[in-house]
């Protein structure tokens, strides 16, 4: 980065870092008394703690289906816990983890799950769709997520409780430990630093346990931050390796009772190198810009789910005054399939209004000459976060979306060509997106 800066004749003083307002400050919707909605709607919570002591006094099979990251994982051992605590016998709970590049829907999803004969199926921070029941069977199904969703976008037949709606928007463990710790004694001293590892996962371990955020100075006297921040790079490390061993983390989620215990895993320290290695040879992609210079797009090839580790760190390190997005496009993770992820700038996370990927993304489908692109895209499109987005697309449709984009060609300006039949040149170059000395 440095030799773009010396390069320059006209260097400038270095551009300040934007001033991010911190997480917890962001601003809370109120119900029609005035009182703060959080981190769910109260309705909700109480449904779902409903659900979980008839599932716990009922004693039949119990499907528990947490998402592959760290977030999820601990969702999911916070609520097995809570249920083994409450009195359900513990060989009634089994655990369904998807395959890669899989979602819950999937009818090879709904067959395995059905496989189980569960009389309960809770699933926890999966992302919310609108579907058919999640098995055909008669059964009790609980939505427990904090992605974005709109009211319908629930399997048929189940209760859910998001916290989508409510900011600033809680992990999907944290809610499962909110939900769930007024329901015995025991599950603080259990799982609050599942709590705390689900939720530095998502929000990074920058992040400050604020009101509303819950008090978890007593946690962290217990066990150290940099434990739980290791624990969640450890536990997150096999689902992103090309072999995808998401049944490795989740057993050694389940047989750990601290962070310390997983720092010690060699499957897990042997996944971490991997992923390590692998993020590493691809992070250097060079960045392109879309004609407007709001997105910036770089281009993998990798069987490892590394994607979403260099669009994060991408969006550290690039600035403008018109970047929003920075998008990371991997072509080698599933065959056929582009998978994509999108994180905000960190230029941009003090934009007013905010900068929404999932809007973004869909707007720029939506200007494509083919008005059928964004439904031929599928449902794994835009879906997510409004800060952290992404999708599993064919490569054609993805080629016409970087089309609409036109990367690397300036608004209002021909591409020009050097010669005739040569590539066209960027317009947008890096020395427009660093931070200028």
């Amino acid at each position: 980065m440095k030799r773009f800066a010396q390069a320059s004749s006209t260097s400038k003083a270095k551009r300040a870092k934007p001033s991010v307002p911190d997480y917890h400050l962001t601003p809370s919707v109120r119900d029609s008394s005035g009182e703060v909605i959080w981190p769910a709607p109260r309705q909700q919570i109480q449904a779902a703690r409903d659900i979980i002591l008839e599932c716990a006094a009922a004693n039949k099979k119990t499907l528990i289906v947490p998402d592959k990251d760290a977030d999820g994982l601990t969702s999911g051992a916070i609520l097995h816990k809570t249920l083994v605590l409450l009195g359900l016998d513990e060989s009634l709970i089994s655990a369904h983890l998807l395959r890669k590049g899989s979602n819950v829907h999937d009818d090879t999803e709904r067959t395995a799950m059905a496989s189980h004969q569960p009389a309960y199926i809770f699933v926890l921070d999966q992302g919310s769709r609108r579907s058919p029941p999640l098995i055909d069977a008669p059964h009790r199904a609980l939505v427990i997520d904090h992605h974005h969703a709109l009211k319908h976008d629930f399997p048929q037949g189940s209760e859910h409780v998001t916290a989508c709606d409510s900011p600033p928007v809680a992990t999907s463990s944290l809610l499962t430990y909110h939900i769930c710790y007024p329901l015995h004694d025991g599950v603080s001293r259990a799982c609050d630093w599942l709590c705390a590892m689900g939720t530095h996962g998502d929000l990074g371990n920058a992040f400050k346990w604020e009101p509303p955020f819950p008090d978890m100075k007593a946690t962290f006297k217990t066990y150290t931050k940099k434990a739980v921040n290791d624990a969640v790079s450890l536990i997150n490390a096999p689902r992103r390796t090309a072999s995808y061993n998401v049944p490795d983390a989740w057993a050694a989620l389940m047989a750990a009772s601290s962070p310390a215990d997983l720092l010690t895993n060699r499957q897990l320290l042997a996944a971490r190198a991997q992923v390590n290695a692998e993020v590493e040879r691809c992070t250097h992609a060079a960045p392109r810009f879309s004609a407007d210079g709001r997105i910036a797009v770089l281009r993998i090839r990798s069987a490892a789910q590394v994607h979403p580790v260099i669009a994060t760190r991408w969006a550290g390190h690039l600035s403008s005054a018109k970047l929003e997005v920075v998008l990371v496009a991997n072509e080698g993770y599933l065959p056929g399939l582009v998978n994509f992820s999108c994180r905000v700038a960190r230029c941009a996370r003090s934009r007013d209004p905010p900068v929404n990927i999932i809007q973004v993304l869909r707007s720029v489908a939506d200007a494509a000459p083919d008005a059928t692109l964004r439904a031929r895209m599928g449902e794994s499109f835009a879906r997510g976060h409004k800060e952290a987005s992404g999708g599993i697309v064919p490569k054609e449709e993805f080629e016409e979306l970087m089309a609409v984009l036109e990367v690397g060609k300036k608004t209002g300006e021909a591409s020009p060509k050097k010669r005739k039949g040569a590539a066209p040149e960027q317009s947008n170059t890096l020395m427009n997106y660093f931070g200028k000395k």
